[in-house]
């Protein structure tokens, strides 16, 4: 898979700000280990029932939110679904209904995070993290990490087995997302979300996991709605953070290897966009001729396949096995070359030998 190409000022706005905030939704471990993940803030109490308000377990699910809380909007917007490096990053956001319009878009001035500056993004996100904050007091939010390691393992699976694409894998993340909000007892009472393909047909499939719940699926959705707007900072901050921290873990490996004291001066690899050139030429620089990269890039993409298959990566091929049941473990020492009566063992451990041969 390929990004769509990029123009200069549109890099510029996807390129992590240098001191990005590193907001509570990245999780070292997992970040470096290329592990999927995901990460819901706290509720603010002001979106729970009162304290002396009894809820029965059936109103609180999905189907049926509990009419005591606060009716909630949500928006779900994504970051980082073209480049060949980093995760993919979903965002959910919600807050009153009565406060949408007045608090992100007037006060906060919240817009689609591609036309929001580096370190414009990173501002609001600091200030949503941020306790005694009327974003902190009013607001929640969820992400799911959806890491290049596993993006790149589920789209190449074997052609035996269902295509897991990435359509696929984000309307999953989207729904476990939606889903963790209502068991932590949120009302929400809309959503709306950013396309992921025809809007009516994705709308349809939300629909049938809420149904209950009002949906608005439309395209450039994160320019139209404030709390989708907000979801998409809070993707693309986490994405951007978790691009720095892939990327001073693998610098700071380098400078280890290449002993201690040297200090060399490598151009990062920016965007991560395969049309941000100084992410082709970090792919140059830095594949392994056998193991490519490590859990940071999308073997998926051609990119990555590309390189690798032309750049001097070195090609393995795994035997496909016919009949396993029936293998001998003999099988895969024995020379072939000796035909079927040639001694199995023999030509493993070597053969006895007798007075003549001394």
């Amino acid at each position: 898979m390929e990004d769509t190409p990029m123009d200069d000022g549109t890099v510029a706005l996807e390129t992590p700000a240098d001191n990005v905030f590193v907001p509570p939704s990245i999780h070292h471990a997992a970040t470096l280990s290329g592990e999927t993940y995901t990460h819901f803030s706290a509720v603010p109490p002001s979106l729970l029932p009162e304290p002396n308000t009894t809820t029965t377990s059936s109103s609180s699910s999905p189907s049926n939110p509990s009419s005591n809380n606060p009716p909630c909007v949500l928006g779900v917007d994504e970051a980082g679904r073209g480049p060949v490096l980093g995760p993919m990053v979903y965002g959910v956001f919600y807050l009153p209904l009565s406060l949408s319009d007045a608090l992100l878009k007037q006060t906060y001035h919240f817009d689609d995070s591609k036309v929001l500056t580096p370190t414009v993004r990173s501002q609001l996100m600091q200030a949503l993290c941020t306790p005694s904050t009327d974003l902190f007091d009013s607001c929640g939010w969820a992400v799911s990490c959806l890491s290049a390691r596993d993006i790149g393992a589920n789209m190449l699976q074997p052609a035996s087995s269902a295509a897991y694409n990435l359509n696929a894998q984000a309307f999953d993340a989207t729904v476990e997302l939606i889903k963790g909000v209502f068991a932590r007892g949120v009302n929400v009472a809309e959503i709306y979300v950013d396309t992921v393909g025809p809007p009516a047909t994705y709308q349809a499939k939300l629909a049938r996991v809420f149904p209950t719940t009002k949906i608005t699926v439309a395209k450039k959705a994160d320019s139209l709605y404030p709390c989708v707007s907000a979801a998409s900072v809070c993707a693309k901050v986490t994405r951007d953070a978790a691009l720095e921290v892939l990327y001073e873990a693998r610098a700071a490996g380098d400078a280890a290897r290449e002993g201690e004291g040297e200090e060399t001066e490598q151009e990062s690899w920016g965007s991560g966009y395969p049309s941000d050139a100084r992410c082709v030429s970090w792919l140059r620089r830095n594949m392994h001729p056998v193991f490519g990269w490590g859990p940071e890039c999308r073997f998926s993409w051609g990119t990555a396949k590309d390189m690798l298959e032309t750049k001097g990566g070195v090609k393995v091929e795994w035997p496909v096995e016919e009949d396993d049941e029936n293998s001998r473990l003999t099988d895969y020492f024995a020379d072939s070359s000796k035909g079927k009566d040639a001694d199995e063992l023999g030509s493993w451990f070597g053969t006895p030998a007798g007075l003549e041969a001394f």
